[in-house]
């Protein structure tokens, strides 16, 4: 009776080959990058890379801004360098936010600069 339900052999053949087939493409669409966010405003479509100039042209001034350090990472860990060593050997990674007001019924955008450019853009009710 256990052979009915569970077949002794693994299938061989055209049953074999898209076995895997599904599985490969299965895991594929599984680990794809996700899909990066934009900005639509007046004058155009604000989206990762672009740099500062054409965020400023495509949708004008932030109504806030903010410029900080952002923490620097080095190698696997998920700590931050700890300050001492931060400040002396690792550089500062200065980093801005810009947040857009985008009218009433649609969440605010906080867009990320770094380098002179859009590192991300995301949306939420308030600033974090």
């Amino acid at each position: 009776m256990a052979g009915t339900f569970f077949p002794l052999q693994w299938p061989t053949g055209h049953a074999a080959f898209w076995g895997v087939a599904w599985v490969l493409l299965g895991w594929l669409v599984g680990n794809a990058p996700a899909q990066a966010e934009s900005l639509r405003c007046a004058g155009g479509i604000a989206a990762e890379g672009d740099s500062r100039l054409a965020l400023v042209a495509k949708c004008g001034p932030p109504v806030l801004s903010d410029t900080y350090c952002a923490p620097v990472y080095q190698g696997p860990s998920a700590y931050p360098v700890p300050e001492p060593y931060a400040s002396r050997i690792v550089p500062c990674q200065p980093t801005e936010e810009w947040l857009y007001d985008r009218g009433p019924g649609n969440l605010w955008a906080t867009v990320r600069l770094r380098s002179g450019s859009v590192l991300s853009i995301t949306y939420g009710l308030t600033p974090r």
